[in-house]
């Protein structure tokens, strides 16, 4: 389910995270705490500073102590120091043991390597020795161009895709790196961040609603519109054994008397699952269909009525008027749009198209176990403001699953 998106989000982390990474790297940045040739020079001459300080520091005490000395202390001491330097006519042996311990301070070829390998460090990360690195649009703008691109190839709808972008750019830009999974990290939350808007739509609780309306002796009655072949007769079934299972009763008023075959099909279902329908012939006044089972569920105390309606396009003037007439006449708690989500940027359309005629309540899209793009699924509700209820994901009547934000976020990143 909406892999497409998901490659395509996953594929926008690998790209940046890589060019950030080979851009850090040609701009040779290296870590503070790691030691440069130059620094590993100067320690070293620092440290031949330090020793000849401490050599002429002892010269001066030594000179001090002897000024001190009575007549006779002085001469034993001038014989000590001729002594002395006699003595720095040393052996070979003892010379070479003083070129070893000059030598000692020096760099080595052994220590030179160790410097080397030190800082070649982890050749898995580029930024293992990164210093920092601050993100510019320059740095993200070509890639986030090719993921706006992606995006409409997916279906989805082109001010979501630039609102997408602009949040994304908006993360990114100026965050301070010093390691790869930095530039992950922050790219995988900014596009956690833009989903999670996208998908911010005020969302209904449908079972709060009924129990709502059971404590004033009403029904809760829903409307389901939208074109042919998208589902909606399956899909009322399907909320139908959503709802039965949650211990309501509804009824279904068959209110698509234009159809043919329509009827036939609603009966089939509300039997196969044992609930009263609500049905005049074909061709009859397919409000006063809905006002019967308003009626019939007001009396027999039913908890639900949902109202099957005619599939029609979205520019059949007369149908859409009609549909208009069954609102009117019914008097329904929520108005549900019912699109395919394979149709993608159609189920948008037809959807905003709805909303205007009747003002929709919430979303049902079906055939989402199919949908590889996802594009419906993440422009629909942002687009008429209105939020995702149900998903149908298979042809039983169990197959309907309740929408939430942040499982379609963890389903795309």
């Amino acid at each position: 389910m909406f892999n497409a998106l998901k490659k395509k989000f996953n594929s926008t982390v690998g790209k940046l995270t890589d060019k950030v990474s080979r851009e850090a790297e040609s701009e040779g940045l290296k870590n503070e705490d790691k030691p440069s040739e130059q620094s590993a020079t100067l320690s070293r001459e620092n440290k031949i500073e330090k020793i000849s300080s401490v050599e002429d520091d002892l010269k001066e005490v030594e000179a001090e102590e002897k000024s001190k000395l009575p007549p006779s202390e002085k001469e034993k001491e001038v014989k000590s120091e001729s002594k002395s330097f006699f003595s720095r006519f040393k052996s070979k042996e003892s010379i070479q043991k003083d070129e070893k311990e000059v030598e000692s301070v020096k760099p080595t070829t052994q220590d030179k390597s160790i410097e080397e390998e030190e800082l070649d460090g982890d050749k898995s990360s580029i930024f293992s020795f990164i210093r920092e690195k601050t993100l510019s649009e320059k740095d993200v703008e070509d890639i986030l161009w090719e993921l706006e691109m992606s995006l409409l190839e997916s279906d989805v709808a082109l001010e979501v895709a630039e609102t997408i972008i602009s949040s994304v750019k908006n993360d990114l830009v100026g965050k301070k790196i010093k390691r790869s999974s930095d530039v992950e990290d922050y790219t995988r939350q900014a596009l956690k961040n833009a989903i999670s808007t996208i998908l911010d739509v005020e969302s209904i609780n449908i079972e709060h609603l009924i129990n709502k309306k059971k404590a004033q002796g009403e029904p809760l009655i829903i409307m389901f519109v939208g074109i042919n072949g998208t589902g909606k007769t399956t899909t009322i079934a399907k909320v139908s054994t959503y709802f039965i299972k949650k211990g309501y009763t509804p009824v279904i008023a068959a209110s698509d008397t234009f159809r043919a075959g329509a009827i036939e099909q609603i009966t089939h279902h509300a039997e196969t699952i044992g609930i009263k329908i609500i049905k005049h012939k074909k061709g009859a006044d397919p409000a006063a269909v809905a006002f019967d089972a308003v009626s019939h569920a007001k009396a027999q105390k039913k908890d639900l009525v949902l109202i099957d309606t005619a599939g029609r396009m979205q520019t059949n003037i007369n149908l859409m008027d009609e549909m208009a007439k069954i609102k009117r006449v019914s008097r329904p708690d929520l108005i549900i749009f019912v699109g395919d989500s394979l149709t993608g940027n159609d189920a948008v359309a037809q959807a905003m198209k709805f909303n205007d005629t009747v003002n929709l309540d919430g979303i049902i899209l079906t055939k989402a176990e199919a949908d590889a793009k996802g594009g419906a699924a993440l422009s629909i509700g942002y687009v008429i403001q209105k939020p995702i209820l149900f998903l149908g994901t298979g042809q039983s009547y169990d197959d309907l699953i309740e929408f939430r934000p942040d499982w379609m976020v963890d389903q795309l990143i």
